[in-house]
């Protein structure tokens, strides 16, 4: 019975990680004339630490060490989380040289978010929350 309550807790915690991974390659912004772009194409220092931060949580899981499981699920929640910020900061900051601040905020708002962070954050919150039932 221990081991199957573990394996329910890591088959979640698998499947977040999935979610993220697959997540990465998913529409997360929407650039009008130039398309959609996942996490490669905003940017690949920002994905690759999404990846390394992926590879940190999968040794926890692994290895059934929640705890490195769980800091590694906060890290990817802080990482897109400035992704996010500075998404919408580059946009903003794009369109400086209008000299109204309402035409800024009006071409800035043009650059919209896709469904792929749903994935993103869904993933890493079942990373984080994947219930322990170790039965002693």
């Amino acid at each position: 019975m221990y081991f199957g309550t573990l394996g329910i807790m890591k088959n979640i915690q698998v499947l977040g990680l999935l979610f993220v991974i697959i997540g990465s390659f998913m529409p997360l912004v929407h650039v009008p004339v130039i398309g959609n772009w996942n996490y490669w194409k905003t940017d690949h220092y920002l994905a690759i630490i999404c990846w390394a931060f992926s590879v940190g949580a999968l040794f926890g899981i692994v290895n059934n060490n929640v705890k490195v499981a769980r800091v590694f699920g906060i890290l990817l929640i802080l990482l897109f989380s400035f992704t996010l910020f500075a998404i919408k900061y580059q946009a903003s900051e794009y369109f400086s040289f209008m000299p109204f601040a309402s035409w800024r905020e009006k071409l800035a708002g043009i650059v919209k978010l896709k469904w792929g962070w749903i994935l993103e954050f869904l993933g890493a919150f079942m990373i984080i929350f994947a219930k322990n039932n170790k039965l002693s």
